[in-house]
């Protein structure tokens, strides 16, 4: 049964030993190890910042560089060389991804594990965990297609994973690691897709989890199923950076795996959607590629995705890749235009689009990385631009919550000024369900959702795509004068 706790900003890990008291008797699974096992030799762990390259046994536990003190992320030596004996044949692998779409099998059935020649992180398959996540649909967007004039517009809806976003596909990865190294405890600091994910697959895998989130700075849409999966759930009077600040403090001093995005096998399993779209596409890959930016995890590793197929030989090209903001929690954006993305600066994040409320991004120096590399853009859409984006896509038949909007808002903002031609191919990255934040819906077409201000020069266009419920008599003619009414 789920629990929740509040703790303020004073409490530190004392209160939580109180509630783990196994914790302290357990001996950490990463300890002894003297030995290097396959995993040292399939894959390394390079720093993102000074280059150090460390075995997977090295790693500590918040997923720092001890020199640098930055991220990690995961590399396969073999593949570097052309012609090397760990390198993937690109056509073999083709033909046993589709193959592998008609098995009963549960690893091949996941839209992550499908593509294991790609991800060899585990000793074992034998210990993934998995809900057959992944394997999400390519939409054509035929309403925004004709609006923008792109006819190849489409979106990723990562909201079909099996707890309504992209998180999933991270998950299934880095809990495996969790499992396959022998962890009991998992957890995360989350704004709310993260503590889905992390709860239903500590579950499916038989281990506890902690999630640490911000105090009413959560959809509770999110929340409730973090809850439902059965995890320890503690309110913080912080925002998500206070959270994840005092979560890698107490993984430091508890043997508890952190699965936030710091941990490069989470962005592993988050890199196959490039796959799939790329596969998707039959092997061609878009001209654009547009990502929400919270902690910006995502980003970066679905440029790592494409540019491990084109290092492959799987694809001919990288696409752009650009990440689009809300105004009000734009450090990424900022960066580029008044730091020229050599530093980042904290920001203290205001949005309603509450998977992107996160000021201060782990993973910035690798999404700019994506961006540069990729000859994509950053910037930001205010909170009305999101709203109506967001009613856009639901008009197309497809729901998603207020972040994964952003994307539509971002690529008018890009068509207007010429960086998007007709002839391209566009693929949005719609991150989460709609359920995930159904109070934001119902304020929008009920007209509660902005200020006066926020929705200034807005209204019109607000006003043409609200659908409120209308309260009518119980007669026929009463709905037929409603109909009537409504037309148009």
């Amino acid at each position: 049964m789920a629990r929740m706790a509040s703790l303020g900003q004073g409490s530190r890990t004392r209160p939580i030993r109180k509630q783990f008291p196994t914790l302290q008797r357990q001996k950490s699974p990463r300890a002894g190890r003297l030995k290097p096992s396959m995993n040292d030799i399939l894959h390394q762990l390079r720093c993102f910042g000074c280059g150090a390259r460390i075995t997977v046994a090295e790693v500590q536990p918040d997923f720092r560089c001890a020199a640098c003190g930055e991220l990690f992320e995961v590399e396969y030596p073999g593949w570097g060389q052309r012609g090397g004996h760990d390198r993937p044949n690109p056509g073999a692998l083709k033909w046993l991804w589709r193959e592998r779409r008609c098995s009963s099998e549960a690893l091949d059935q996941s839209g992550v594990w499908r593509f294991r020649e790609l991800l060899p992180i585990l000793e074992s398959f034998g210990n993934v965990v998995t809900l057959r996540e992944g394997n999400t649909p390519l939409y054509h967007l035929a309403r925004a297609s004709k609006a923008l004039g792109i006819d190849q517009l489409y979106a990723k809806h990562q909201g079909m994973n099996p707890t309504g976003s992209f998180k999933d596909t991270g998950m299934t990865a880095a809990m495996s690691v969790a499992r396959e190294r022998g962890f009991e405890w998992v957890a995360c600091a989350s704004t709310g897709n993260t503590s889905a994910a992390m709860a239903a697959y500590a579950a499916r895998a038989g281990l506890k989890s902690l999630v640490l989130i911000p105090e009413g700075k959560i959809a509770w849409g999110k929340l409730s199923q973090a809850m439902d999966y059965g995890a320890v759930t503690c309110q913080l009077k912080a925002d998500f950076d206070g959270c994840l600040r005092l979560l890698t403090e107490i993984v430091k001093e508890a043997p508890i795996y952190l699965l936030n995005s710091v941990n490069p096998y989470r962005l592993e399993g988050q890199k196959t959607p490039a796959f799939e779209i790329a596969e998707a596409l039959d092997w061609n890959v878009p001209d654009h590629l547009i990502v929400p930016g919270g902690n910006l995890g995502n980003s970066s590793a679905l440029g790592k995705g494409f540019h491990e197929l084109h290092e492959l030989g799987l694809v001919a090209r990288m696409p752009r890749i650009s990440v689009i903001q809300a105004v009000g929690a734009n450090p990424l954006v900022r960066c580029f235009n008044e730091h020229q993305a050599a530093a980042l600066e904290p920001v203290e994040a205001h949005t309603r689009a509450t998977a992107i409320r996160i000021g201060n991004p782990a993973s910035w120096r690798k999404a700019v990385k994506a961006i540069q590399e990729s000859g994509g853009w950053c910037l930001d859409v205010s909170e009305a631009e999101i709203a109506i984006a967001k009613a856009e896509i639901g008009a197309e038949g497809l729901g998603c919550e207020p972040a994964s909007a952003v994307t539509l808002a971002g690529l008018k903002k890009l068509r207007a000024q010429g960086k998007v031609a007709a002839s391209d191919t566009v693929v949005l990255v719609l991150t989460g369900h709609t359920l995930k934040d159904a109070d934001y819906t119902i304020d929008f077409h009920r007209g509660t959702l902005l200020t006066e201000d926020e929705s200034a020069g807005m209204v019109e266009k607000m006003n043409s795509l609200q659908r409120n419920a209308v309260a009518v008599e119980a007669t026929p003619a009463a709905v037929l004068t409603a109909l009537k009414g409504s037309a148009g």
